[in-house]
């Protein structure tokens, strides 16, 4: 039987359940939440970084949405709180559709 060990989306248990497996699971406390949260976001930021194609990138984009949605809510925010944030610091320091990328900056 293979060994995940990882944090899951919500459903996968009952999709599982509907293909006759059986599983086991646990509901983590809020530290080991937080921490495979943190490790669910790296792990889905590599799966985007080594995506083939448009699509891919879209799909692991989405998982990485949903994880801020999620960490979000757990610092006190709501994903409204951070699109607001996002705008405002787009327009005090811009965002990146320029491509600049600086090399120096004279002292």
């Amino acid at each position: 039987m293979p060994v995940y060990n990882k944090l899951v989306r919500d459903r996968i248990p009952e999709i599982i359940e509907k293909t006759g497996k059986i599983y086991e699971t646990l509901i983590l406390d809020e530290e080991e939440y937080i921490k495979s949260l943190e490790t669910k976001l790296q792990e889905e930021l590599q799966e985007y970084l080594t995506s083939k194609n448009d699509q891919q990138a879209t799909e692991e984009l989405s998982d990485l949405l949903e994880l801020i949605l999620v960490l979000s809510q757990i610092h006190g925010s709501s994903i409204e709180e951070v699109e607001e944030i996002r705008k405002q610091k787009a327009d005090e320091r811009g965002s990146f559709k320029e491509k600049i990328f600086l090399i120096s900056v004279e002292d």
